[in-house]
């Protein structure tokens, strides 16, 4: 056997098991619960950007990126331009593409810094709510002669706001990419790890995946990403679509 192969594919085995193996997710669960209570994700730049969010996860969307090689990435939720420094480096490496970054409030200095990056060349940036008309209209015109288009939803964490976000954003996600939903860990947390906010059990990104993911038969649950991280704050949030 092709020694290349051969490894991909006990590759494939090892992630099956452990997506099995209940005394490790267990330790995974245990440490993204204090992990979580302690800011760890608030500890990781990315070229020079905070980029809040779980090495783990950016691994993966790293593997996803090489893969997919999509000519658009948008992604909902700049904050620091971490993600979307991120992912325009990534396009960079792999010679195409659009990195198309939202938010309801682009800070001025976070702009400033955003727009002054080297990898700022493949990035463009709407302020606005992501689930108004006027956004999505911009937005699918971006999208509108993209072949290959992936979509990161993390901006507003309640049920309502992602399940809009789900409906709208879906459409322009192309077969064989992903629409990737941050922060559906929220379902499984204590609530002393989720605060005071408008989000919680029960009314989160997970809750938004469950109800959309009964709806449509584009997309399914990559649960082999899943399997493969254990640590994640997107369980259930890799969409692959299918059609």
């Amino acid at each position: 056997m092709d020694p290349i192969m051969q490894f991909e594919q006990a590759r494939e085995r090892r992630i099956k098991d452990q997506g099995k193996n209940v005394p490790l997710i267990d330790a995974a669960n245990n440490f993204q619960e204090g992990s979580i209570k302690s800011l760890y994700s608030y500890n990781f730049s990315w070229m020079g950007r905070p980029l809040i969010q779980y090495p783990q996860d950016i691994v993966v969307m790293q593997e996803i990126l090489w893969k997919v090689k999509p000519d658009l990435v948008v992604e909902t939720g700049i904050a620091h331009g971490g993600s979307i420094i991120f992912y325009s480096s990534i396009l960079e490496l792999i010679g195409k593409g659009l990195v198309l970054g939202i938010d309801v409030d682009i800070r001025t200095h976070n702009r400033k810094l955003i727009e002054a990056h080297p990898m700022f060349n493949r990035i463009e940036m709407i302020e606005g709510d992501s689930v108004s008309e006027e956004v999505f209209a911009q937005v699918r015109e971006i999208a509108g002669d993209k072949r290959t288009v992936l979509v990161c939803l993390d901006s507003m964490h309640t049920h309502e706001h992602v399940i809009k976000e789900l409906e709208l954003y879906s459409s322009i996600v192309t077969k064989g990419s992903y629409l990737v939903v941050f922060d559906t860990i929220i379902e499984d947390l204590s609530e002393d790890c989720i605060g005071d906010r408008s989000w919680g059990k029960g009314n989160n990104p997970k809750t938004a995946v469950h109800e959309f993911i009964k709806k449509t038969d584009r997309f399914v649950i990559d649960k082999a990403i899943e399997n493969k991280l254990l640590i994640t704050v997107a369980p259930d949030g890799y969409l692959k679509c299918v059609k």
